[in-house]
């Protein structure tokens, strides 16, 4: 599982439905509302975006995080990889039904 954010519902939109038809994952939900404060460049920031949750299998990660950073408007996009330690064992054959 991977975690990506963004600052608009468009860029959001365009960089799921490829990650999905693109095999890279079997699914992204896209949650709005997020309220991001971090640092950039020295100065304290706030910007609303949209938080990406990808389903993926860890085989694809590397193929996923390039196909973001070629999609993506940030200069250096929020790209974090999770394990599933555990899961609904049907949800996770389907993950790797999707995406391999």
């Amino acid at each position: 599982m991977s975690l990506v954010t963004v600052g608009k519902a468009s860029d959001a939109k365009r960089i799921a439905r490829a990650l999905v038809e693109e095999r890279l994952a079997a699914c992204v939900n896209l949650v709005p509302g997020v309220r991001s404060v971090y640092r950039w460049r020295g100065k304290r920031c706030e910007d609303r975006e949209i938080l990406l949750i990808v389903k993926s299998r860890a085989d694809r990660l590397k193929m996923l995080a390039r196909r973001v950073k070629e999609l993506h408007s940030y200069e250096v996009p929020e790209i974090i990889h999770l394990s599933i330690a555990s899961g609904h064992a049907p949800y996770l054959r389907w993950i790797d039904e999707c995406v391999g």
